[in-house]
């Protein structure tokens, strides 16, 4: 059988050399794998220069798929390929060539590629539609990662210290943070593996830090909350930051920027109020937490880092948190609203979420609470339509309150049922322009799906 082809082509908003070098800088890659593929690069040599080597490893429920490719074809500044030489195709070269278009600009970079899989037409039609479902998300990706580096690029690089880096936000954060120049050490709690890792004792060892991103945490929806459940979920985040800070600030050159993860159950269950960063607190558990959070966080101005406390709402991904557990269900056609579904939800997209993350680290006029939520919060009822909209499934079987509270019990009464109406005001006022506003658009992002499905 003969070999089939495609190519598509993207206007990016950066010289031809700045695109390159994006796509030659650490964490491209992870940047540019789908969300919903489910893939983990597992070894990797060489960069995309000629010579090359990445092993990604792809899940499919229990069973995990192989793939290796090497690069070739380099020229510096203007293309790369790579080939195939382990995984379901018996044919796979894709190149990938920039070319300057000041006129428009800017540059283009065409993806093109060459494969051969067995099948016949049936196959080659699937193929094709995942393509082009996936370099709609590549492109989309790379297209507004460099708006954001063009954005900040006249400021110097960071060496940034992340905890949680494993985590949902830090798998998608840290690799946006090394496209940017930024170099990323790993915060880890286990003895260090590799070379851009540190445990807490070695913490001194790895050298000058300019900011920190702290984002671990036990996690809060992993089950009922138990007395045990509740104590690790405190603990987790309030002895947790305390050690941390503690640890910083005997370091010989202290971090400038300490940003520091919170939730917007700060605010707690307020109806349909609509809450700003110069609300105060609400009641339960959640907002308990967050407080005391907020309180270990702000500590760090003691040795004198600019502080910000990100409440941060729902975060949209299918590779983990809420939609991640949701999507099988919708998928299947048996999603739907929780009791009555009036309970405002207030969420961001991942993209966005690290997007913000970066505008705080920045932005040197912001500091204090920050809502990491989008602009449009939605109430059950539409989260669930517009999911089951994108997903082109009925949205129609209603989850009981009284279900939920006797299987959950406060954890889903403080979650599952609460409203949160919560507005991004600070982010709005310092000029963070979201990638996605809408939750229609922040699905079909994340799922590769066709914005024709939730019109």
């Amino acid at each position: 059988m003969g070999s089939s082809t495609f190519s598509r082509s993207v206007l990016l908003p950066v010289s031809a050399a700045d695109a390159f070098a994006w796509h030659e800088r650490q964490g491209a890659l992870e940047r540019l794998i789908p969300p919903w593929e489910h893939i983990e690069v597992i070894e990797r040599s060489g960069g995309i220069s000629d010579g090359g080597r990445v092993v990604l490893r792809q899940h499919a429920g229990p069973a995990s798929l192989l793939l290796e490719a090497h690069h070739f074809g380099y020229i510096p500044g203007k293309e790369f390929s790579d080939r195939m030489v382990r995984g379901p195709f018996s044919r796979w070269e894709h190149r990938h060539t920039f070319e300057s278009r000041p006129e428009d600009g800017g540059s283009m970079l065409t993806d093109s590629i060459e494969y051969n899989l067995a099948g016949g037409a049936l196959t080659s039609g699937y193929v094709q539609t995942q393509l082009k479902r996936m370099f709609a998300y590549r492109h989309a990706v790379t297209k507004a990662d460099l708006d954001l580096w063009r954005q900040w690029a006249g400021l110097p690089r960071l060496r940034i210290l992340v905890t949680g880096a494993s985590g949902l936000v830090g798998r998608t954060l840290c690799p946006m943070l090394s496209t940017m120049g930024h170099q990323v050490i790993r915060l880890v709690r286990q003895a260090p593996a590799v070379e851009d890792e540190v445990d807490l004792p070695r913490l001194g060892y790895a050298g000058p830090i300019d900011a920190v991103v702290h984002l671990a945490g036990e996690n809060v929806a992993g089950g009922r909350w138990t007395a045990e459940r509740r104590r690790r979920i405190r603990e987790s985040r309030e002895q947790g930051t305390r050690a941390l800070v503690a640890a910083l600030g005997k370091l010989p050159s202290t971090p400038r920027i300490f940003l520091g993860a919170s939730a917007v159950g700060f605010y707690g269950s307020r109806g349909d109020e609509i809450c700003g960063e110069g609300d105060g607190p609400g009641k339960g558990f959640l907002s308990e937490v967050c407080q005391a959070w907020e309180r270990e966080t702000l500590l760090a101005r003691a040795f004198g880092a600019r502080v910000v406390c990100l409440r941060i709402g729902i975060v949209l991904s299918p590779a983990g948190g809420a939609l991640g557990k949701l999507l099988p269900l919708f998928e299947a056609g048996l999603g739907g609203p929780i009791a009555d579904g009036r309970m405002w939800m207030s969420w961001i997209s991942i993209d966005d979420l690290a997007g913000t993350i970066i505008h705080s680290l920045m932005d040197e006029g912001l500091s204090g609470s920050v809502n990491a939520v989008a602009p449009e919060p939605v109430q059950n009822a539409e989260f669930a339509r517009e999911l089951g909209r994108v997903v082109q499934r009925p949205a129609m079987a209603r989850v009981p309150a009284v279900a939920l509270r006797a299987i959950y019990g406060q954890m889903a009464e403080e979650t599952l049922l609460s409203s949160t109406r919560v507005q991004p005001a600070v982010l709005l006022e310092r000029g963070y322009e979201f990638r996605h506003p809408k939750i229609a658009k922040a699905f079909c992002h994340v799922l590769g799906r066709s914005s024709r499905s939730s019109e």
